[in-house]
């Protein structure tokens, strides 16, 4: 049995059971699956989890971002945002909270086993191991190989979609100039017309991947990578 603790907050009962399901094949105990703030700081001061899959939005009640600054109030513990929105406005409010990793509604199994096993990483590892000289550092301890399209924090490689991995090219060749969404379009989407909400959820993938503030939004513009 892994040493994590886990509490998940989603009021939605199928994917707060599919979560259940995966993390407790990968070994991890679950503390308890809530759905509002009340349980959820209850469960908080009666189980302490080491970590929290906590939805964004909630269903009668304070929203997730509302609830995790609540607990941070007394208690330090580590957040996996869950949301189906990617609106800048939300992102930015999340982003204060400090959380490790979000993951974008609807996600595969794969996705989050992937989420929580960097997540772990993140909290465990404190310090820089070996990377390769050669790599490109893009910020925080993310370091990116361009020879073969690799991404890595610290010495840990994280998976990327064939597309993020063209978002991720373009942003670190721009070496933090604005890339447009003309440009991105072009080359990510050759052959097709995207709609504002592909871009958005194209970038919040990436975004999930690193941490958020690496990646800027120039509204109604494009993006650029801030080291």
């Amino acid at each position: 049995m892994n040493e994590f603790k886990i509490l998940i907050v989603e009021d939605e009962p199928i994917v707060a059971l599919d979560i259940e399901r995966t993390l407790l094949k990968l070994g991890y105990s679950i503390t308890d699956s809530v759905t509002n703030y009340d349980d959820a700081i209850a469960s908080v001061a009666s189980h302490t989890p080491d970590i929290i899959f906590m939805d964004i939005s909630l269903a009668n009640s304070k929203s997730g971002i509302e609830i995790v600054q609540e607990i941070k109030k007394t208690k330090d513990i580590p957040i996996i945002y869950l949301t189906a929105f990617s609106d800048d406005d939300t992102m930015q409010k999340a982003i204060q909270t400090n959380p490790v990793n979000y993951l974008l509604k609807p996600f595969k199994r794969e996705e989050l086993k992937s989420s929580i096993l960097l997540s772990i990483y993140k909290i465990k590892n404190d310090t820089l191991t070996t990377i390769n000289d050669d790599y490109t550092h893009i910020g925080s301890d993310y370091y990116y190989d361009e020879k073969n399209n690799n991404l890595y924090y610290k010495d840990r490689p994280i998976l990327l979609g064939t597309n993020e991995t063209k978002l991720l090219q373009l942003l670190v060749e721009a070496n933090g100039q604005i890339i447009t969404l003309s440009s991105i379009e072009d080359y990510i989407w050759p052959e097709k017309n995207m709609s504002g909400s592909a871009f958005r959820t194209l970038v919040y993938r990436l975004r999930s991947k690193l941490e958020f503030k690496l990646i800027e939004t120039i509204p109604s513009f494009g993006y650029k990578l801030n080291k």
